[in-house]
């Protein structure tokens, strides 16, 4: 991306409560099956604007939580978010590939496809506390065969597979998977309905050709949601190496 079309994009995205599909019951459902609680060491990755952070907050009273987040501007809000729970709670900037530390937990929403599934656990592995566990949401296709509309929403992830792939890919990192969950049509309406009212909004503030370019983007992305609902999902992962 040029510098204009950076701005552009946190230009749209900025002040949204989240930065990908997701609910704090997707926090509490892990949690939960994993039996955690107590004086903990989390690290959630690629925090964003900190919405994960918050709930692992609120559900962890005694854990120490650090959101690590490469954008300064997510790490920022994230920081004003948590920071009622400061000092045990922080969000910092930095690279989700070489996080600092040792954890009982690893969370990662919707952004462990940037540094490759297989890759990303295989990096991890070296900062997990024995008994440790990832959890993390990564595109998935449904459906036998999945529908021209999902594989055309997901086009510029040539490397989405259907679940077993997703399996695979944790295997291959020498991790085993604990159980999974869909992250399926009403996360993502949450999520793209204040996106939307963000693109209408700033549409109404003639926004100069870059910004335009990146209203169009991601209106054409939240249109192909709209075609294909059913078929475009997260898959969340509970992981543990073996």
């Amino acid at each position: 991306m040029t510098p204009e079309q950076i701005d552009a994009f946190l230009t749209v995205h900025r002040d949204l409560h989240r930065e990908g599909p997701g609910e704090p019951a997707d926090v509490h459902w892990a949690l939960e099956k994993l039996g955690l609680s107590g004086p903990l060491d989390v690290l959630d990755a690629a925090c964003g604007p900190g919405a994960d952070l918050l709930t692992l907050a609120e559900a962890l009273p005694e854990a120490h939580i650090t959101g690590v987040e490469k954008t300064a501007h997510f790490a920022t809000e994230a920081s004003a978010r948590i920071a009622a729970y400061a000092p045990r709670v922080q969000a910092v900037e930095g690279d989700m590939s070489t996080p600092e530390g040792t954890y009982d937990l690893i969370w990662c929403a919707g952004a462990l496809y940037f540094l490759g599934v297989t890759e990303g656990l295989q990096g991890w592995r070296s900062v997990l506390n024995p008994g440790g566990a990832v959890v993390f949401s990564e595109p998935v296709l449904l459906g036998t065969p999945p529908s021209d509309g999902a594989r055309a929403f997901w086009e510029e992830y040539p490397q989405i597979t259907d679940l077993d792939g997703i399996i695979e890919r944790v295997t291959a990192a020498g991790y085993a998977v604990q159980d999974h969950r869909m992250i399926v049509v009403k996360p993502w309406a949450d999520y793209y309905g204040p996106l939307q009212a963000r693109i209408d909004m700033l549409r109404e503030q003639d926004p100069d050709a870059a910004l335009t370019e990146a209203l169009d983007e991601h209106q054409r992305e939240i249109d192909m949601w709209h075609a294909a609902q059913d078929q475009i999902a997260y898959a969340l992962l509970i992981v543990k190496p073996v």
